[in-house]
């Protein structure tokens, strides 16, 4: 039977402490933890007078001989007991039993992944009696949150990833609908002439009750250094190398293949941060985009070096043509002078002067033209080094800016 003391309604005083983070997952959207539940109520049949009793306080007792409260977790997904469990609860003599549970609590936890990986999450662990309603049961607390925290963190046994930050508590009630009830209703008419008649009316009554409910809010936090030094880091410095591979000579295929060795890390680096973020967020998180945008920028600047690649190739082709077409020119010029026609030598001496003007006005108008073709090959040249300076200068200014707003939007959210 329930017990009663100071009034209908039974006060259960429910305290709960974390003792270990086991796992938070953020793909399932859970959170695995060790607590300790320590639950009193009062029982005014239970009292004794310690005096009476050579100084006895305190009793251990079987828990099945005594009534103990239905206090179940809304949000379990899994609960275990963490030991064996208790088969005592301890009374004592000022009227009150005292039972405790250490369990192993799997519970579902909305989490906010906008800021990962420094992010804070706060989860829910709602304690709510399965039988009893608010005129019946109602949860109060032992200790205030402070002392909540301040023992969760005193004896807390493990140090992994994440911190415990603090243990808020609210008290609310809970609307469920219990059921659907039959009535029967009597109804007495009263007709002229004095005449009674009876009717009967049958109808379905929704009941509704209220359910006390103690909400404990635990709010942790994540230590970043594990991704900050073996994910962030190694993709700025990818950023970095890209940035100084522009001095690197663009007459070679070197260049564009460091380039591409390096989109294809930080594509590696995606995968596994795909791995580890839920693909239901409602926004994507900073770090995604932090990945994305250098992944963007590495190849944009992929796409810029093939082109500078192109336009130097241009001017590497116009300068191997005007070389050849100089070379045979002076082969032919040299070819004539040591084996001249027949019809030459027989000539006088003013057909060998108009020969000799003819010849080097053919190499003058020669020597224009190459002059021509250098200015074209030095066109190309000189367009490739301008847009390979200017993509410089605006590539480091536009990672400078995007640092700088993705570090601040990170310390406001």
């Amino acid at each position: 039977m329930r017990p009663l003391a100071w009034g209908p309604v039974t006060r259960v005083y429910v305290d709960l402490y974390v003792t270990s983070i086991i796992n938070v997952n953020e793909k399932d959207q859970s959170f695995s933890t060790q607590v300790k539940i320590i639950s009193a109520w009062a029982n005014e049949n239970k009292d004794w007078g310690e005096e009476d009793f050579c100084g006895i306080e305190t009793l251990a007792a079987p828990k099945d001989m005594f009534w103990t409260p239905d206090i179940g977790i809304v949000e379990s997904i899994k609960t275990e007991f963490g030991t064996k469990d208790s088969p005592y609860v301890q009374l004592t003599c000022y009227g009150f039993t005292v039972s405790s549970d250490v369990l192993s609590l799997t519970t579902a936890c909305k989490m906010n992944l906008y800021r990962f990986p420094f992010d804070t999450q706060s989860c829910n662990i709602t304690l709510q009696s399965s039988a009893h309603s608010v005129n019946e049961l109602v949860m109060n607390t032992l200790y205030g949150s402070v002392w909540l925290t301040h023992e969760s963190k005193e004896t807390f046994q493990a140090q992994g990833e994440w911190e415990l930050i603090s243990i808020n508590m609210t008290s609310s009630n809970s609307t469920l609908i219990w059921g659907v009830q039959n009535q029967l209703i009597y109804q007495q008419v009263c007709v002229f002439a004095g005449i009674l008649r009876r009717r009967w009316i049958v109808r379905d009554l929704l009941v509704v009750h209220f359910k006390h409910q103690r909400k404990l809010h635990i709010t942790i936090k994540r230590r970043p250094l594990l991704y900050l030094v073996n994910f962030m880091l190694p993709i700025f410095f990818f950023l970095v190398l890209d940035v100084t591979s522009f001095f690197i000579d663009t007459s070679g295929s070197d260049k564009l293949s460091f380039k591409v060795t390096l989109l294809l890390s930080i594509s590696v680096m995606l995968l596994i941060l795909n791995d580890t973020l839920p693909s239901t967020a409602d926004r994507i998180p900073l770090i995604g985009v932090y990945c994305s945008v250098i992944f963007s920028l590495i190849g944009i600047s992929i796409l810029e070096t093939i082109l500078v690649n192109f336009l130097m190739a241009r001017g590497a082709e116009s300068r191997s043509v005007e070389t050849t077409s100089a070379v045979s020119g002076r082969d032919d010029s040299v070819r004539d002078q040591q084996n001249p026609p027949d019809s030459v030598r027989d000539q006088n001496e003013e057909s060998c002067t108009l020969d000799l003007l003819k010849q080097i006005l053919a190499e003058c108008r020669a020597t224009t033209q190459q002059n021509q073709r250098e200015k074209t090959s030095l066109c190309w040249t000189r367009v490739a080094r301008i847009i390979d300076v200017t993509f410089h200068f605006l590539y480091v200014i536009t990672i400078i800016v995007f640092l700088s707003v993705l570090g601040k939007v990170w310390g406001l959210y």
